[in-house]
């Protein structure tokens, strides 16, 4: 078994899931059988309970685990069927240990971070690695992982220290994903904060194989060279990724820096300098997506709107479905409360606005929600829909609403409602 640890520096959110899924997809094209856990160091079980804002969307895997939104990164990239236990979290950890101190397995010695929790991480990682996750049930030859250093992380840092022993130099790697800021004012990409990050992260016993750098335009040669020299590794093990128009397009600019030659000789994998027909499919995917002329436009209106991610799968499957009928996904963002009366009264130019977008949009989508705040906007933009005969598709509350509005505006039951918001309505027709 080989593993690839992703690292992330400087920020969160920087894209370490994108980029790990990406280096799945391009071993994989080369014909190993791949894997992937993500590690995350907050105290909660699962993502279940988190508000949308807090980490986006929920990603509920084929046996009921509710998980990060990477684990449907790495779903999608890769073809493969993850299990909750993919995704560790420090509460998971923490509870599995307490589990076995309290049923005596530790043998009354006294249970502490080293060496306990640092081993049962690395047995986890070790067990879930060789979980068939393809529909020919074969043991994964490479696992993917990915974590963070926040404060929480620390023991998993120290458990991957030691882990990178236990494994052996041949099948252990590790990639660094780190940030190279542009400031406004100088227009100069700086590399200081990547430095610092591998340092922190050399401090910690890590030291990185590859760095990759996040930018969000192409980074210049010098910046590479500079990176490579005061970060202490090759010019060819930092590898570029500027922002770009579809994720879809990252496992085209690694392969395009070499990584399938430098993974062959640093893991010494099985495999061809080339990839196989399965990244030129990826390719042809990629140029279709960045070629597309025709423009759809759907307004989502959802109350969780600030952060997009809260309605991940809605938008991977709104996306998916344009580009197979090769159109240009436009995804309009509406607050469902700005749509509402009181808004006209309070901010009349955040009102029209919202309904501008609603008007010019070739359907509406309405998809699920808690709390009775923003209904009545999704009751206007479901009655708007319907009177105008616009395409539209009412997910989990969406489609509660759907029913709700035709029973007030259609049956003329004025006090129509699901019990979810008024368990004492005369018509609960949810």
């Amino acid at each position: 078994m080989k593993y690839i640890l992703v690292t992330g520096g400087v920020i969160s959110g920087i894209g370490k899931g994108i980029i790990a899924s990406s280096i799945g997809t391009i071993l994989k094209s080369c014909g190993l059988r791949v894997t992937a856990i993500k590690i995350d160091p907050y105290i909660n079980i699962d993502a279940g309970t988190f508000s949308p804002y807090e980490h986006g969307e929920v990603f509920v895997l084929n046996d009921g685990g509710e998980v990060d939104l990477d684990l449907g990164n790495y779903e999608r990239f890769l073809d493969i069927n993850l299990y909750k236990d993919n995704n560790i979290t420090t509460g998971k950890i923490y509870q599995h240990v307490i589990n076995k101190e309290r049923h005596g397995d530790y043998l009354g010695k006294t249970v502490q971070v080293v060496p306990h929790i640092t081993d049962a991480v690395q047995e986890w990682v070790m067990n879930q690695a060789k979980v068939p996750v393809d529909d020919d049930r074969k043991e994964p030859q490479i696992c993917l992982g990915g974590t963070i250093g926040d404060i929480e992380g620390m023991p998993f840092v120290e458990a991957f220290r030691q882990f990178q022993f236990k494994a052996k130099r041949e099948n252990f790697c590790n990639i660094h994903v780190s940030l190279v800021p542009q400031p406004n004012a100088t227009g100069e990409q700086k590399t200081k904060p990547t430095q610092n990050s591998v340092r922190a992260l050399r401090g910690l016993g890590l030291s990185p194989d590859l760095i990759v750098c996040r930018s969000a335009k192409p980074i210049e040669m010098a910046v590479k060279e500079k990176i490579s020299m005061f970060c202490h590794v090759e010019p060819e093990q930092v590898i570029f990724i500027h922002d770009v128009s579809s994720t879809y397009r990252v496992p085209i600019l690694l392969e395009e820096q070499g990584i399938i030659k430098y993974f062959k000789q640093r893991l010494n994998l099985p495999i061809d300098d080339q990839p196989s027909d399965l990244l030129m499919k990826w390719k042809k995917m990629a140029d279709r997506y960045e070629r597309l002329l025709k423009v759809c436009s759907i307004a989502l209106v959802g109350k969780y709107t600030k952060l997009s991610d809260c309605y991940a799968s809605v938008f991977k499957a709104l996306e998916h479905s344009a580009l197979a009928i090769n159109h240009k996904l436009d995804l309009m963002y509406i607050d469902s409360t700005e749509l509402e009366r009181s808004t006209e009264v309070e901010n009349s130019v955040k009102y029209h606005q919202a309904w501008q977008k609603l008007c010019k949009a070739d359907g509406i989508l309405v998809p699920g929600g808690f709390g009775i705040r923003g209904t009545e906007g999704k009751l206007q933009a479901i009655s708007w829909a319907r009177t105008k005969k616009k395409p539209f598709l009412g997910v989990c509350l969406g489609m509660q609403l759907a029913v709700v509005e035709f029973a007030r505006n259609c049956l003329n039951w004025k006090d129509a409602n699901s019990t979810e918001f008024d368990p004492d309505t005369k018509n609960p027709v949810v």
